[in-house]
């Protein structure tokens, strides 16, 4: 289309000045012709695409005055706050009383009213309230949140709706035409488009460790606060991911979007709907990105990317397949895997239990094994919202050696820390809980038997745990809140 337009005022141009050409009477352009045509996708994905209203009084608003919030420094989650009338002055609100402090998208995936959002859609809100394209309104109800993914799953309470279709975000080729649909502003059913940038990209929060899942889809399609949740479709109208994140120094978009893809997705809403709390596996290596500076201090050269294991954690998957220092993990069940991003989202699709073989190369010579997903209590039992396996971390033994060194005769430390009970109350990685509700521990079953009895107990649900930091011999106490 561009080459006809220059073609045709070169011509007009030419027979200004005054020269006489002679045209052919049919002319065809070297560039075959093609037309995109979206409406097709967007009729399919409007009606399945919700504005979502949060509402907190203003002390519970987790936002501030300003809504919005800006985790990774120009990369913002866009959240938006409620838009007010220029030269119009707000009514005060009664104290306590609930406000609007956000507004945000969502994608129905069923006809009965389970709705996909982002968790810091949800995040700190007393109340939702869910906006249908055909402007009927519901309040939801929040069925689970996964902060790690940043996902969650509502449930308004209607019949016959216009679920989405789930998209294949593996087979999404970069340079494809893709169609964003949310509430930007506020604008209910805004369609936008752009193009898949890349794919597996990492907003650099998560650097080879277990708190975030990062591999999101980069776009170009405009997207501004209140596209937060709302859906990436492809030219089928299919889902192929959910929008969460712009690159932006303005809070407003800037070039650069990003969706959390549809393999990492229907997993965690699975799981959510079906136990109230992600079936979390992991692989338990430390790796690194292996770059050509590795490749060659390693003397590695029969590939040139990868993921480099670092260490091998014991009672895991990798230490079942025998991975050691140095190994480069290159697929995950046939899936090529050249960065971290792309290894976090292949494990991420799999719950303990799960067979997976990992494909890896070790001093130039290519192993595939096979091996079960254990979770981050080193077992493949599946976990139900408040299960003790549900505290967010694995407890393991200690050495006798470690035991002479810190002056103690008992304790279980802290490893595999993820998002739950025992991160909330403060305790990092590492720490040795000597004490538990002034009961000593040792073991992991000690544990369990102290919050089964507590968890029994109409008392409060809270556990009290001493104990000590062995690099720097510093003891604290931290009070555990178990929930309900």
């Amino acid at each position: 289309m561009k080459l006809k337009r220059i073609t045709i005022a070169v011509a007009i141009a030419m027979m200004m000045a005054g020269n006489a050409i002679a045209a052919p009477a049919t002319t065809r352009s070297a560039t075959p012709a093609f037309e995109l045509d979206f409406t097709d996708a967007a009729e399919k994905t409007v009606n399945a695409v919700v504005c979502i209203k949060s509402y907190a009084s203003r002390q519970a608003n987790p936002y501030g005055d300003q809504g919005g919030y800006d985790p990774f420094g120009l990369f913002d989650f866009f959240f938006g706050t409620p838009q007010q009338p220029r030269r119009q002055q707000p009514q005060q609100p009664k104290k306590n009383e609930p406000v609007q402090t956000g507004l945000g998208s969502g994608v129905i995936i069923s006809a009965d009213g389970y709705i996909i959002t982002n968790n810091h859609v949800v995040d700190g809100a007393e109340r939702l309230e869910v906006l249908l394209n055909d402007n009927s309104s519901y309040d939801a109800q929040v069925i689970g949140t996964d902060e790690a993914s940043d996902l969650a799953l509502l449930k308004i309470e209607a019949s016959g709706l216009s679920p989405i279709t789930y998209g294949d975000s593996e087979a999404v080729k970069v340079g494809e035409w893709v169609l964003a649909v949310g509430n930007p502003f506020g604008f209910n059913s805004t369609v936008t488009a752009g193009i898949v940038s890349a794919k597996a990209r990492s907003l650099g929060t998560n650097k080879g460790g277990n708190m975030s899942i990062e591999s999101f889809i980069q776009t170009d399609a405009a997207l501004n606060p209140g596209n937060s949740g709302g859906a990436l479709v492809n030219l089928n109208g299919e889902l192929i991911g959910i929008n969460s994140a712009i690159y932006s120094n303005t809070g407003s978009y800037s070039g650069f979007s990003f969706a959390i893809p549809t393999t990492i997705v229907k997993k965690v809403i699975s799981d959510l709907k079906q136990y109230g709390t992600v079936q979390r596996a992991k692989l338990g290596c430390a790796v690194v990105e292996l770059d050509a500076k590795l490749a060659k201090e390693k003397e590695i050269t029969a590939v040139k990317s990868g993921c480099l294991v670092k260490s091998v954690d014991d009672m895991t998957t990798a230490k079942e397949l025998g991975l050691q220092e140095d190994d480069v993990i290159t697929a995950i069940n046939g899936v090529d895997v050249h960065n971290f991003a792309q290894l976090v989202e292949q494990i991420s699709k799999f719950r303990p239990g799960d067979n997976i073989t990992v494909t890896y190369y070790r001093n130039n010579k290519q192993y595939s094994k096979t091996g079960v997903l254990r979770n981050s209590q080193g077992n493949t039992e599946l976990i139900k919202k408040g299960d003790f396996a549900d505290i967010g971390c694995a407890f393991m033994k200690i050495s006798d050696e470690t035991k002479k060194r810190l002056g103690i005769t008992n304790g279980v430390q802290v490893q595999g820390l993820q998002n739950g009970a025992v991160k909330d109350a403060g305790i990092k990685e590492g720490f040795i809980i000597t004490e538990l509700n002034d009961m000593a521990v040792n073991t992991a079953d000690d544990v369990e038997r102290i919050y089964n009895k507590v968890m029994k107990s109409g008392d409060e649900h809270v556990l009290i745990a001493k104990g000590i930091y062995p690099t720097t011999g510093k003891k604290y106490f931290y009070a555990i809140n178990l929930g309900e």
